[in-house]
């Protein structure tokens, strides 16, 4: 892959991207229902995930007034209580915050820190505040700056959250680029006009055929590769 040119500042998405999302959540499952078996837990997972999901395309539809995650977390959790039969209140409440526990992909947390020696790095996550900001600690992400879509009151891909990291960055849309494991939110971040690149993770939404970014690659390795070859 071609060196990606011209670049002040990176952005990276965080759910999924940056840490393993449906891991660190069946975790959290396992340990509030720990009688549940394997199959039983993908099932409880899909029940949170299915709320999430639904709850942020309302929101971002304007069917509901905006809710941060760690209130739709602490919903999902509740679901997955009734759905398993739990009724220990610190339990649910623990499992509310199991967002917040997310281990790192294997190469986040070096790959950050060696990008972060040549360009801004920001992370730009629909996580609320609170929650970006424990996560960041328990996966040992570092960054320049963290931004939660909390602050405009709305999700990924609504526009006004790629403005926002658009804004901090102080510099042209063209001249940015967003790191997203997620093809939805890299064609939200184009149509601000910033530039993409697509990172593969098992968890990912990968490209359509019909989708054109400025890189794509196998890992953290590879995309730091490309944005300082040119240096």
């Amino acid at each position: 892959m071609s060196e990606i040119r011209d670049i002040d500042a990176v952005v990276f998405d965080v759910l999924g991207t940056l840490v393993d999302e449906p891991s660190g959540l069946r975790t959290g499952i396992s340990e509030a229902v720990p009688e549940a078996d394997a199959a039983a837990v993908e099932e409880l997972l899909g029940v949170w995930q299915d709320h999430v999901e639904h709850a942020q395309q309302r929101i971002t539809d304007g069917l509901r007034p905006y809710a941060s995650t760690a209130i739709v977390d602490g919903e999902a959790a509740r679901r997955v209580a009734d759905r398993a039969g739990l009724t220990d209140p610190s339990a649910i409440a623990r499992l509310a915050t199991a967002s917040q526990r997310l281990p790192a992909w294997p190469d986040s947390v070096a790959g950050l820190d060696r990008l972060s020696r040549h360009l801004p790095v920001i992370g730009l996550s629909n996580a609320s505040r609170t929650a970006l900001l424990r996560l960041n600690a328990h996966a040992g992400l570092r960054w320049h700056q963290a931004l939660s879509a909390e602050a405009v009151d709305a999700y990924k891909p609504a526009r006004e959250v790629y403005q926002l990291a658009i804004d901090t960055a102080g510099c042209p849309p063209e001249r940015i680029l967003m790191v997203a494991a997620h093809a939805w939110d890299l064609r939200g971040a184009q149509a601000t006009g910033m530039r993409t690149a697509y990172v593969r993770r098992p968890v990912g939404d990968p490209p359509s055929s019909a989708d054109v970014f400025d890189g794509q690659f196998d890992g953290l390795d590879g995309l730091i590769a490309a944005l300082t070859t040119s240096e």
